[in-house]
C-alpha cells in the first residue's frame, strides 16, 4: 500500500468514527477500493412509529393469497382450482355490479364529448354538466377548493337534512375525504398531543377496524380499548366504556371516543338508547366522538334501524346538541354502491372551536383537495335520480338487488356457521362481515406457539393452503383473552358464497379432528 493509499483510508477510518460518535451510519471500503455509503434510511433510523403500525386486513395472509394466485397462474398443482378472497369488503373485486347511474355520470364527466350520445338518459347529462360546471375549467381534472367543491358540499347538507328528519345542517361543516379513512385520520391528528400521563388516548372498540389502532400507533396516541359485549350480539355496554376510561386515566389523558355503526368487524347496529347513552357519556366524561357511519344503509336484521349519532344527538335537546363535540363520517366505498376504487367520502362536524375549524382547513389544504372524481361520485350518492326522472326506476331496482342480495347472504352465513360444532356466529345485523367466535383445540393452540403464531393465524393460514380461502384472523381486530375468531365478507356472490361457507365448515371438521 503507497503512502496516498494509507493517508486515505486513515482519513476515511477518522471520518467514520466522528460519524459514529454522531449516530451516523458507517461508510464501508469494497475490495476494490470504492467507499459503500451505509444507507442513510435504515430499520433502525426509521421512524419508529411506523413500525408499530400492523394493518391485518392487508397482512401476511393475503400477501401469501397473492403468492397462491400466481403460483396457480404457473400451473402448479394446489388443492383448490382459485383463491377466495374473503378478507376485505372490497364489493365491486368480490362481483358486485356498479350502479349504472353512477357509473354513466361518471362517464360524461370523465370525457364530456359524451354529452352528445343519444344512448345516455337526460338526468344523466344534466347531473354530469351541473358536476362539471362546478369544476375548474369544467374538467374533472381541475383541483377543488380543499374543503371540496361547494355544490358537492351542499348537495351532502341537503343529503343529511332528508336523512335525519330536517335536523339543519351546514355545508361548511362539512369536508369532502379521499374516502372516509382521510377524515378518520385527519381528525385523530387534530387530536393527538402531550407526552408521557398527558399523551392523548383515544377509545377504540374491540373488535375494531385496524384503520384506528394503525393511525394510533402512527400518531403515537395511547389505544384505549373498550370491548364489545359478543353474548349480546356485540352490543356496547356503557359500564365497559366507563371501566376503560377509568383505568386509561391513570396513564394517559383520554380526548375521543370512536363509534363504528353498524359496526366493523362485527355487523352489530346500536339501538337508539344505546347511542343516547354514548352521547349522555361523552358529554358527561368531555370527549370528543367520532361516528364511523360508512355502514349506514347495510342494516338487515328485523328490528334494526340506523340512527346517525346527529339525529340523536340533537333531538336530545341543546344541552348535547350545542355541547358535544361530534365528527361523523360516510364514504362511497360501502353501502350499496361499493365504490371503493374512487376513494369519495366526507365529514361533518359539529360543535368545533372556530379556531381548531381554521387549523382543519389549513390541515386539508396541505394535501391540496381529494380526488375530483371521488367527489363526483359522492354528489350521485346524495343526490341519487329523483321521482318521475329517466333513471329513478333502475336505480332504485339496482339499489333494492344489491342490499337485498347482501341480507340474504348475510343470513346464509349466519345460519351455515352456526351448524359447525365449534363455531358460533352471532346475527350479522348490518354491515358486510361477519366475525364468528371459533374453537382451536389444545393441541393446535401448541403447535401455533412453537411455530411463532397466533393461533387463529395458524388456523386462518391452514385454511388458505388447504382450501385456497382467504379470512382475517380475529386477532389483527382485538378479541378478548383466550377466545379466536376470523373475519369473513358476506360480499361473493351467492352460488360462491355457498361454496366458500362449505370448505369452512368441512375445513374446520377436519382441523379439529387433526389436533383433537
Amino acid at each position: 500500500m503507497n503512502h496516498g493509499t494509507a493517508l486515505l483510508w486513515k482519513r476515511r477510518a477518522l471520518s467514520s468514527l466522528s460519524a459514529t460518535r454522531r449516530g451516523l451510519p458507517k461508510e464501508k471500503m469494497t475490495e476494490n477500493g470504492v467507499m459503500s455509503r451505509a444507507k442513510v434510511l435504515t430499520i433502525d433510523t426509521m421512524n419508529p412509529t411506523v413500525k408499530k403500525v400492523e394493518y391485518a386486513v392487508r397482512g401476511p395472509i393475503v400477501q401469501r393469497a397473492v403468492e397462491l394466485e400466481r403460483e396457480l397462474s404457473e400451473g402448479m398443482k394446489k388443492p383448490f382450482a382459485e383463491v377466495i378472497r374473503a378478507n376485505i369488503g372490497d364489493a365491486h373485486a368480490m362481483g358486485q355490479q356498479p350502479i349504472t347511474f353512477f357509473r354513466q355520470v361518471l362517464a360524461l364527466c370523465s370525457y364530456p364529448e359524451l354529452l352528445s350520445d343519444n344512448t345516455f338518459p337526460e338526468d344523466a347529462k344534466s347531473r354530469a354538466c351541473r358536476i362539471l360546471q362546478s369544476c375548474g375549467g369544467n374538467s374533472l381534472g381541475a383541483y377543488s377548493a380543499s374543503q371540496g367543491i361547494d355544490s358537492v358540499r351542499h348537495d351532502v347538507a341537503r343529503y343529511i337534512e332528508r336523512r335525519d328528519g330536517g335536523v339543519p345542517c351546514d355545508p361548511d361543516d362539512i369536508y369532502l375525504t379521499t374516502g372516509a379513512s382521510d377524515g378518520i385520520v385527519t381528525m385523530l391528528k387534530l387530536l393527538v398531543c402531550g407526552e408521557g400521563a398527558g399523551r392523548t388516548g383515544v377509545m377504540i372498540s374491540i373488535p375494531q377496524y385496524p384503520l384506528y389502532s394503525a393511525a394510533l400507533a402512527e400518531l403515537g396516541a395511547v389505544q384505549i380499548n373498550y370491548y364489545l359485549n359478543e353474548e349480546k350480539c356485540w352490543s356496547l355496554d356503557i359500564s365497559e366504556l366507563q371501566r376503560a376510561l377509568d383505568e386509561a386515566r391513570r396513564y394517559c389523558n383520554p380526548r375521543a371516543l370512536c363509534i363504528i355503526n353498524p359496526g366493523n368487524p362485527t355487523g352489530q347496529v346500536q339501538s337508539r338508547e344505546c347511542i343516547e347513552d354514548v352521547i349522555r357519556f361523552a358529554a358527561k366524561e368531555r370527549l370528543f366522538l367520532m361516528a364511523d357511519e360508512v355502514y349506514q344503509d347495510n342494516v338487515y336484521a328485523d328490528g334494526c334501524q340506523f340512527h346517525s349519532f346527529k339525529k340523536v344527538l340533537f333531538e336530545m335537546g341543546p344541552e348535547y346538541s350545542e355541547t358535544v363535540e361530534l365528527a361523523s363520517f360516510h364514504s362511497t366505498s360501502k353501502c350499496y354502491m361499493g365504490e371503493c376504487g374512487f376513494r369519495g367520502g366526507y365529514m361533518e362536524i359539529i360543535n368545533m372551536d372556530e379556531e381548531v375549524k381554521a387549523q382543519l382547513t389549513k390541515l386539508l389544504s396541505v394535501r391540496l383537495c381529494p380526488p375530483v372524481p371521488g367527489q363526483a361520485l359522492m354528489d350521485l350518492v346524495v343526490n341519487p335520480p329523483r321521482p318521475g326522472e329517466p333513471s329513478y326506476d333502475s336505480f332504485i331496482k339496482e339499489r333494492t338487488a344489491t342490499l337485498s342480495a347482501l341480507a340474504e347472504k348475510a343470513k346464509l352465513t349466519e345460519q351455515v356457521l352456526n351448524t359447525v360444532q365449534g363455531i358460533s356466529c352471532n346475527p350479522v345485523q348490518g354491515a358486510m362481515y361477519s366475525f364468528p367466535r371459533i374453537t382451536i383445540p389444545d393441541k393446535a393452540i401448541n403447535e401455533a406457539t412453537d411455530q411463532g403464531q397466533l393461533p387463529d393465524m395458524f388456523y386462518c393460514m391452514k385454511m388458505l393452503e388447504e382450501t385456497g380461502i382467504c379470512l382475517v384472523p380475529g386477532s389483527g381486530f382485538g378479541q378478548k383473552d383466550g377466545t379466536y375468531h376470523f373475519r369473513m365478507t358476506i360480499l361473493p356472490p351467492r352460488d360462491k358464497l355457498k361454496i366458500l361457507l362449505n370448505k369452512v365448515k368441512e375445513f374446520h371438521q377436519k382441523f379439529t379432528q387433526q389436533y383433537s
